[in-house]
């Protein structure tokens, strides 16, 4: 597949650019809106366009709190992986550049969902939102309700939604999210449902706004879509086909979140073994690696998802030789029966998948494998759980996330006969479960009494004077402490192990303070 990047052509730049910031190596934030004419024509090229569409936005919105004496605010639902919780940032920031103001609740002016579709659940979620939502537009007729994401690539979905749902102003999907300021001042300026649905893009465009939800720590998106096509899973058909963003953006980006006060970065890709391979000069994802670990300000690195067909030898050992690369990596497996592994279209076999992860094992002694397990996929046999859990003893995953396998419409996996009957599947689940959490826990307590850095992400709702944080591995702290402490990275004596989680005390020791 060809690849399109799109940035701020020259002119634009010098028309908006204003060197104010310029530390932060975030364009965004110095481009000054009102000194675009928004009574012009709008540029064709982006992202100057969605500028041009904000600028118009904001003075709608200026218009709105002179009649209403208060700034509309604005509510954001994100459903999802980290890919959906990375976009609704650009959603986020979108809104906030166009000077709305962010609510805690959805009895807002502007309600967005950012939805997923993995399983049918998560669509049944949102239609019951949707229901709420109703109840609160009849209240405030000023509200627009947008729904965007992975379940609006379903066309069904969107026919049911403008049939059932016809309250809702404003449906695209997850190829054109670069156009949501210009789909949001089409929604605020139209009585009907604007729907901007596309099948795919070839586009990648740099340079919009983003509101990070930590300080300290951020996703960059370093490729979107999937070629692998799992027999199980939607994920291809609504995000579409690899495209990889280039490598130079993507370091211009992480340089930009160092200067901004960042330590933490977690590159994401449906698969991010594959990264580079659709670019006019192609990249390997450990060169990608190799070249961000430079980046000075950056402590942590980590990335997801790993898919094992692709997983390199060249990867292991730039993860081993590094010292900001965590020592964690998740790597599903799904299954441990090769049979059944065919079926899912994975490209391995349950020994390849054993022989990768005592390459792993045996390189970096001190990884965390974690992992991904679906329970009762269409014609799987008790023989074929038995590997599975085999596989489980073998490479002894610190931690797992079991599904129970669900039935999605539009995959092949859906129209396949054996569906395994619901309390069988229960049954294993339950026992993949047990087996899974006393390994965990095994696991675990080998790192009780060590000490270990960890990253502080915030204070703890439930234990008044602690804060919580995260190991290098994943594993989650708490430990006394106050909210000076989040976004350091601490030192940590993990005292007691008490299974998914540690308590601990601080050294007295931060990253700075150590050699």
């Amino acid at each position: 597949m060809s690849h399109k990047t799109v940035r701020l052509k020259t002119h634009f730049l010098f028309w908006l650019y204003d060197r104010k910031g310029e530390k932060s190596g975030e364009m965004y934030n110095e481009i000054d809106l009102d000194k675009i004419d928004i009574h012009a024509e709008p540029p064709m090229e982006e992202p100057a366009r969605q500028y041009y569409y904000m600028a118009k936005c904001r003075e709608w919105v200026r218009e709105f709190e002179r009649k209403n004496g208060h700034r509309p605010c604005f509510f954001t639902q994100t459903f999802g992986c980290q890919m959906n919780a990375r976009d609704s940032e650009k959603l986020t920031g979108i809104l906030k550049k166009a000077g709305y103001a962010e609510a805690d609740s959805e009895e807002a002016d502007f309600v967005i969902y950012n939805t997923c579709t993995v399983r049918e659940n998560a669509n049944l979620k949102v239609y019951g939102r949707l229901g709420v939502l109703h109840g609160y537009k009849k209240k405030n007729p000023n509200m627009k309700i947008a729904l965007c994401g992975c379940m609006m690539q379903e066309p069904s979905v969107v026919e049911k939604i403008k049939k059932s749902y016809g309250f809702v102003d404003l449906i695209f999907g997850t190829h054109n999210i670069f156009k949501f300021a210009e789909l949001l001042w089409a929604a605020l300026i139209s009585e009907r449902t604007v729907t901007d649905v596309w099948d795919g893009t070839e586009q990648v465009v740099e340079d919009l706004p983003l509101e990070r939800k930590y300080s300290f720590k951020s996703g960059v998106n370093i490729m979107f879509g999937c070629n692998n096509f799992c027999s199980y899973c939607i994920v291809p058909y609504v995000r579409g086909r690899e495209r990889s963003r280039e490598p130079e953006d993507i370091l211009r980006e992480i340089k930009g979140l160092a200067a901004d006060g960042v330590t933490e970065i977690m590159l994401l890709g449906q698969n991010v073994n594959s990264y580079g391979k659709t670019l006019k000069t192609p990249i390997r994802f450990a060169e990608l690696l190799q070249r961000a670990e430079k980046i000075e300000g950056i402590e942590r690195i980590r990335f997801m998802t790993s898919h094992p067909k692709d997983l390199s030898d060249e990867l292991i050992q730039v993860m081993a030789e590094s010292k900001k690369i965590c020592r964690h990596l998740h790597l599903p497996l799904q299954s441990g029966s090769s049979r059944i592994l065919k079926a899912m279209n994975r490209k391995y076999t349950k020994e390849q998948y054993l022989a990768l992860a005592e390459k792993i094992r045996k390189a970096i002694p001190d990884i965390a494998l974690t992992t991904d397990i679906i329970v009762g996929f269409p014609g799987e046999t008790e023989e074929d759980f038995l590997e599975t859990l085999k596989v489980v003893w073998t490479v002894r995953f610190e931690s797992a996330f079991t599904f129970i396998y669900s039935k999605r419409t539009g995959t092949p996996a859906a129209a396949m006969e054996e569906q395994v009957p619901e309390d069988v599947v229960k049954d294993r689940f339950d026992r993949l479960l047990h087996e899974v959490q006393k390994i965990a826990n095994e696991r675990a307590q080998l790192l009780t009494g060590t000490k270990q850095m960890v990253l502080v992400e915030e204070t703890n709702s439930r234990m008044t004077d602690y804060v919580t944080g995260r190991l290098s591995s994943n594993h989650v702290v708490h430990f006394p402490g106050d909210a000076s402490l989040v976004g350091k990275i601490m030192q940590v004596s993990l005292d007691e192990c008490r299974g998914f989680y540690f308590m601990g005390r601080a050294t007295g020791a931060s990253l700075s303070g150590l050699e």
